[in-house]
């Protein structure tokens, strides 16, 4: 099992955990192919969409990726993102700011703790996936 941190706009995740779905980085194949059912992930909402709106600066939604293939959704013409199916967890949201200094991920950047952010989707030890669901107060049941 692995764990990811994803970074995507709250309205987008929204519809997300409603469709039951995961996509990233816009909706490149590379993110979701590099993860297999059972592996789970959170998602870090910087704003109210990716790049405008509201700051929000937390972790807002906390998943398990479902078995099955990896596929590409029609959204219209011009867009069709790849996706893979998830489970999401009732959750609350997560501020990372009291986080920062506990996150592996985060450690030792004090002024520069968003750049890997900027990544949008990267891997995480279980230890800093356990700080955040904690922190969110998500239950999820163990392998």
């Amino acid at each position: 099992m692995k764990y990811w941190v994803g970074v995507v706009g709250l309205e987008h995740t929204t519809i997300a955990v409603q469709g039951g779905f995961c996509q990233f980085n816009h909706g490149k194949r590379a993110p979701v192919e590099r993860m297999n059912p059972g592996d789970r992930f959170v998602i870090y909402s910087p704003r109210e969409t990716i790049r405008s709106g509201e700051s929000i600066q937390a972790f807002t939604a906390i998943a398990e990726v479902l078995p099955g293939e990896v596929y590409q959704f029609d959204f219209s013409d011009n867009f069709k993102p790849f996706r893979r199916d998830a489970k999401y967890f009732e959750s609350s949201h997560a501020p990372i700011k009291p986080l920062l200094a506990d996150l592996e991920f985060t450690m030792g950047r004090d002024r520069n703790w968003g750049q890997i952010l900027r990544r949008g989707f990267f891997e995480i030890i279980g230890a800093d996936f356990e700080l955040i669901r904690s922190a969110m107060g998500a239950y999820m049941w163990h392998p």
